[in-house]
């Protein structure tokens, strides 16, 4: 089983997303997350530094800048979903992967604050 880091700028880049507003309360994860052509079309126009914000856990002994270093993706590259921050709860919950799923857990709790 792989082992994960929370990416503490990703955790940073969520909260100050709430924080402005830009999160989508009520979604179908299953409908919005990104898949691969999406985050395909995100890498042509963005740094990996970019993409990797959006990912809450490092997936350890993987490379930088490959999709398999970048885990537990949070929103739909432009705006965060409860959905999304629901999902990485539930995930890293599963698999035992508690730094992810209390940084998650977190982001939701501030999420839940901020929106009232």
């Amino acid at each position: 089983m792989a082992s994960y880091t929370v990416n503490t700028t990703a955790v940073a880049h969520a909260r100050d997303l709430i924080d402005k507003k830009r999160y989508i309360l009520e979604s179908d994860w299953g409908e919005v997350q990104p898949d691969v052509d999406v985050q395909n079309g995100y890498l042509d126009n963005h740094s990996w530094d970019e993409y990797a914000a959006w990912h809450l856990g490092l997936t350890d002994d993987a490379n930088d800048e490959t999709k398999a270093r970048y885990a537990f993706v949070y929103g739909d590259l432009t705006r965060v979903h409860r959905s999304g921050l629901i999902a990485c709860v539930y995930r890293a919950s599963e698999w035992r992967h508690k730094e992810v799923e209390l940084a998650a857990h977190q982001l939701l709790q501030h999420l839940d604050e901020v929106s009232g």
